[in-house]
C-alpha cells in the first residue's frame, strides 16, 4: 500500500468516526427541561446547555455534541426517550 493510499484510508476513517448529535426545536419542552437533559445526558455545563437551548430556539437546531456514532446513538436514544427531537448526523 502506498503512502498516499494509507493517508487516504486514515483520513476516511477519521471522517467516518466523527459524527454530530443535533437537537431540533419543538414547542413541547421548556427551556429548563432541555437544559437539564443536556446537562445530564451530554454532560454540558449550565452555560453550555443554555446556549444550545437558545441556538436551537432561534435557529431551529443546534449541534450539541460530536463523537463516535455508538456514543451519540446512545445519547440520542436517551434524549428521544424523554421527548426531545434529536438526530445523529
Amino acid at each position: 500500500m502506498s503512502t498516499k493510499e494509507q493517508y487516504q484510508s486514515q483520513q476516511e476513517t477519521v471522517l467516518q468516526a466523527e459524527r454530530s448529535l443535533v437537537l431540533f426545536n419543538d414547542h413541547e419542552n421548556t427551556f429548563d427541561f432541555v437544559i437539564d437533559v443536556l446537562c445530564a445526558v451530554c454532560e454540558h455545563t449550565e452555560e453550555q446547555a443554555e446556549q444550545c437551548a437558545w441556538i436551537t430556539h432561534y435557529k431551529g437546531k443546534c449541534q450539541v455534541m460530536t463523537g463516535d456514532i455508538d456514543e451519540l446513538q446512545h445519547k440520542a436514544f436517551l434524549m428521544s426517550d424523554v421527548g426531545l427531537t434529536v438526530e445523529v448526523q
